[in-house]
């Protein structure tokens, strides 16, 4: 809310600069601000989806990019002046995105004969007959028309029936998921009139690693009516890029070995990877960043506050993005038409290599992809200013702000936002929001390149190498072009209790060159759309702590139930005991599998697997499960429970000794590694209070797991091969409606407790869309517990867990088939994997016998009364596994909750 009726009551006399200053401190999304409360806990996802592109008449059979965010940040102050901040962010990436861009007729998104749908060939561009042809203008023209050699032209053909077709496209490619994790921290020390900050981080993703510092002070003058702010910040980035094996025979690389002196960059260069299979390459390219900012924040009135700022940044190194290319097409003259095709618009000047430049010459171009390359060096200044509205009437708050940015890459970019913050009662806040965006295009940007014949030899024409390009500095990425972009969104936000808030929020973007200030943006292949929706919770403790005096039996742990270790927080069990408590708690779970292959109970040796047709095995997996705990108490012997999750994996394979993976590289996925990440499924349920007597209970519980994670999660097309859908191990839910049942008895005398639990997973369908169901999972736990002190308590627990193996495997995927432009085509084969023991369905579940050993924290006073913290580590003890199977090395949970 903008402020409290108490704050307004306690400070009557500067009440509407208080509520003006808190109205400014609320500002559009879900991101915590930095002027975010003490001692405040947050935990956020969000969700990003783009929309298809128009690929000129050809579908995709691709999905747009999608990005699951995770966030979780926490504010801790460390003494009355010193405060700490940290947080955690995950992204993972998936889809198709653009790579370059080139004419339609080229035909970049390769259409598979016998199918509608289509796969994008990265960089090979050649279209029927192995050419793009352009009008004298250099307009590409259609390349469906019939070739004829009149006798005056000799042997040189011309096209019949020739017709325009001005439409470029991008050209779309699709990587397997990928995963970028961040960790930074803020320290803030605070004098009266001032504060002076410093922090850091760490940004990491398979091919991109950010190291990053920054310090930042603020002061206060005028009885701080005026705070003036100013910051600096360095990063240091490394890309380590994987080049696409099928794109090496099409790509330009000599820019980055020394081939090509007039592009070679300084702060990039290509290396072979050793043991790579199928002789994969490297890039490598270092960058730097240094950033300095200002802002002047004045209290204008009671009502209104005014902002100012100003920033540099300057940027070196390699900024170029290694998965993006340019298309050149190098001309020569082959014909004329039989009618002219003129149209100034669309005139180039280039030399026509000795023939006249008449309006009917024909031209054949080659087409070879290059990286894009950038300049090395880009500095960017930005000035911005805003106004913030009091409206005391509906105590609400308008918040206005525009900023003019430009670089010396030739982008003039203006934003304008705009958002209004309206409280409603008991405890709800919404606010609607504007943004408007428009830049200018980079002075490089060229959706493709068109190198006249005199530019080039013959002899360099066909590998393209060694040539002199017309620029040296070129992309075609649509992000350095002119357009626009208009957003609208809603952030919706419910207090549920002092310190407890649930956030919800909605934005809806489109990008469209036609919406550029002034006109003359990217044509209409560019545009697209895209959506994101975020939630979050967030608890102040601060605010919790206050509270105890009002709520004090709602943190007297003694009249709850006995603890239970904190691996069985993600199964149910554990009850609220009174009539509206509510409880709001957090679990992460890591598991790791390395070490040797088993069968049954005995170590697998290679020329057993490879004697069962298998081809390569895993060398690690790690799994980490981040889930949220709401938990609702309608009456004393019911409760209601729901438990959202986030996964992600990572995993590599290695080839089993005696298997050359060069005999079958597309199928056997040897290229570094694997990551999935997302949604998982959602777990829901019913607990019920069956007996309660004398530090007795027996709880019931009843509940469901939808469908929410992927099943469908494919690999990255190698080798020439498609990839098809990664492990079953690998992909996010089960993909089926399951029935949770579980029966907890707890127990507790003294400094005593006990219990035992059993459980079940139940799959209510035969198969997923996939066409597979995952098998079915009982587990049975016995514990017992000592409290050391009052709020410090340990743990021993034994596990039996059983589990069936899958039933049925991958629906087939059509692949594999030959391209080719003369209506036959090769058989369209499964293509998903089965090289792999993850790909038989055989090798999953068996029989697992662990030990627990965990502690559980109930802080008893302070500010963070109220807090229960637990941790546990599952030993595996006994494994007898399903057919071929990597052993496990344990299982991590950790727990936080909070009850009110």
């Amino acid at each position: 809310m903008a402020v409290t009726e108490k704050d307004r009551k306690a400070h009557s006399a500067l009440g509407s600069l208080q509520a003006l200053t808190a109205a400014a401190l609320i500002l559009p999304g879900l991101a915590p601000a930095q002027a975010a409360e003490d001692n405040e806990f947050s935990f956020q996802y969000g969700r990003y989806e783009e929309s298809k592109r128009d690929l000129g008449g050809v579908n995709s059979q691709f999905d747009p990019i999608t990005v699951d965010s995770l966030q979780a940040s926490a504010r801790v102050r460390l003494t009355d002046r010193i405060k700490f901040a940290f947080n955690y962010i995950q992204d993972t990436w998936s889809g198709a995105t653009p790579i370059t861009t080139a004419p339609s007729s080229r035909q970049g998104n390769v259409a598979y004969e016998g199918g509608a749908v289509a796969g994008a060939s990265p960089y090979f561009f050649d279209g029927p007959g192995g050419s793009v042809y352009f009008d004298a203008q250099r307009n590409p023209v259609k390349t469906n028309q019939s070739l004829i050699t009149p006798p005056f032209l000799g042997e040189i053909p011309i096209l019949a029936g020739i017709g325009l077709d001005r439409r470029n496209v991008h050209t779309m490619s699709v990587a397997s998921p990928e995963v970028r994790k961040e960790g930074n921290f803020n320290l803030t020390y605070e004098w009266d009139e001032a504060t002076v900050s410093a922090g850091g981080g760490l940004s990491i993703e398979n091919d991109y690693e950010s190291r990053f510092a920054n310090l930042g002070l603020t002061l206060d003058f005028n009885q701080k009516v005026t705070t003036l702010s100013a910051g600096l910040s360095y990063a240091n980035s490394s890309t380590s890029a994987r080049l696409n094996h099928d794109a090496q025979p099409f790509l330009n690389t000599l820019a980055y070995e020394g081939g090509l002196p007039h592009l070679h960059p300084k702060y990039a260069k290509l290396q072979d990877i050793p043991e790579s299979v199928g002789g994969q390459r490297l890039l490598r390219g270092k960058r730097e960043d240094w950033a300095v900012n200002l802002g002047l924040t004045q209290v204008v009135t009671k009502s209104s506050l005014a902002k100012f700022g100003a920033g540099y940044t300057r940027s070196t190194g390699y900024l170029s993005n290694p998965y993006k290319a340019v298309t050149a097409f190098f001309l020569r003259p082959v014909g004329y038409s039989n009618f002219d095709i003129f149209d100034p618009d669309f005139n180039i000047n280039l030399d026509c290599g000795g023939i006249e430049c008449g309006q009917g010459i024909v031209y054949e171009g080659k087409a070879k992809a290059f990286m894009e390359q950038r300049p090395e060096i880009r500095n960017q200044w930005s000035f911005s200013t805003g106004w913030v509205q009091y409206v005391d009437p509906i105590d609400a708050a308008l918040h206005f702000d525009y900023r003019f940015y430009f670089d010396d890459w030739g982008i003039n970019a203006h934003t304008f936002e705009a958002d209004w913050v309206q409280p409603l009662r008991h405890g709800w806040t919404i606010t609607p929001r504007i943004r408007y965006y428009s830049q200018s295009q980079a002075d490089f940007y060229t959706p493709f390149l068109l190198v006249g014949p005199s530019e080039v030899p013959d002899s360099a024409r066909e590998s393209s190498d060694n040539v002199k390009l017309p620029t040296q500095t070129f992309s075609s990425d649509h992000r350095l072009s002119g357009y626009g972009a208009l957003s609208g969104g809603v952030t919706i936000s419910k207090q549920f209790t002092k310190g407890v808030r649930f956030d919800a929020g909605f934005e809806y973007y489109t990008h469209q060159g036609s919406m550029k200030i002034g006109g003359g943006g990217e044509p209409d292949y560019a545009d697209f759309d895209y959506w994101i929706a975020n939630g979050s919770v967030s608890v102040e403790f601060s605010a919790i702590g206050r509270s105890l005096t009002e709520h004090e039996h709602h943190h007297d742990m003694t009249g709850h139930e006995p603890l239970m270790p904190a691996g069985l927080m993600c199964v149910g069990g554990h009850m609220l005991n009174q009539e509206g408590d509510f409880m709001v708690g957090y679990v992460y779970q890591y598991l790791r599998e390395t070490g040797n292959m088993l069968n049954r109970t005995a170590k697998a040796s290679d020329a057993a697997m490879v004697a069962n047709d298998y081809r390569t095995i895993p060398t690690f997996h790690d799994m980490h499960m981040h889930m949220i705990d709401l938990m609702y108490a309608p009456t004393d012997w019911f409760n209601i429970m729901v438990m959202p999750m986030f996964m992600d994996m990572d995993m590599d394979l290695r080839p089993l000794a005696g298997i050359s993976p060069d005999a079958n590289t597309g199928a056997d996925h040897l290229h570094g590694g694997h990551q999935t990440g997302g949604i998982g499924d959602t777990l829901m349920f019913g607990m019920f209070k069956l007996f309660k007597h004398r530090g007795h209970h027996i709880n019931l519980g009843l509940g469901f797991s939808a469908p929410t994670g992927d099943v469908d999660i494919k690999l990255n097309r190698q080798h020439t091969q498609d990839g098809g859908l990664i492990h079953y191990q690998m992909q996010l839910g089960s993909g089926t409606w399951d029935f949770l049942p579980s029966l907890t008895y707890l127990g507790q005398y003294d400094k005593f407790s006990w219990g035992a639990q059993a459980n079940a997973t139940v799959r209510m369908q035969n198969r997923n869309d996939s066409g597979y169901r995952l098998g079915n999972m009982f587990q049975a736990s016995a514990w017992g517990s000592y409290s050391f002190l009052s709020w410090l308590s340990g743990s021993v627990r034994g596990v039996y867990t059983t589990e069936g193996s899958i039933k049925g495997r991958f629906n087939p995927i059509p692949g594999n088939c030959s391209v080719n432009f003369s209506n036959t085509s090769a058989p369209c084969l499964d293509i998903n994997p089965t090289s792999s023991t993850l790909d038989d369905p055989r090798n999953y579940g068996g029989r697992f016998w662990d030990v627990g050993f965990g502690l559980n924290v109930v802080v008893p006073g302070g500010e963070f009364s109220g807090n229960h913290l637990s941790v546990e580590w599952l030993q595996p003890v006994h494994e007898d596994v399903n057919g071929f199977q990597l052993e496990r090395k344990g299982t991590l949970f950790a727990t936080w909750s909070y009850m009110f």
